[in-house]
């Protein structure tokens, strides 16, 4: 997803994306790439995070919305118990964490925003 709100844990990526189409149903998707295994582990990976959507009909999915999951290695190798509770923080909207630890607001509080400009000779970096 390209927009959206990402979350990231140690055993998912937890993309969101608000349709703007309230009345219609949430929708899930779930991805595990070639380098996280051959077929076999990458199969058991994406029916273990089905089976914890499944098993955690409570959390309430917010409509409107799609939600891909994005598996990591160590969904192979996490006990269930953990991998259904990541799975209900990241849906019930705990605070994304970047790599640094903080929160995307504490981050965008007064950070300029670099973007590099396409197309030049040298990488020309704009302030927005």
């Amino acid at each position: 997803m390209q927009k959206g709100s990402r979350a990231r844990g140690a055993y998912f990526l937890l993309e969101t994306l608000d349709r703007g189409l309230p009345g219609e149903a949430p929708r899930l998707g779930f991805t595990v790439t070639r380098k996280q295994g051959n077929a076999v582990e990458r199969n058991r990976m994406r029916r273990r995070l089905k089976a914890a959507v499944r098993q955690m009909a409570g959390v309430p999915f917010k409509p409107g919305h799609d939600y891909v999951i994005v598996a990591r290695r160590d969904t192979l190798g996490a006990p269930f118990g953990k991998l259904v509770d990541a799975l209900e923080k990241r849906i019930a909207g705990n605070p994304e964490r970047t790599m640094s630890g903080r929160t995307r607001q504490e981050n965008s509080a007064g950070a300029r925003n670099n973007t590099i400009t396409p197309g030049a000779s040298s990488p020309a970096i704009r302030n927005e």
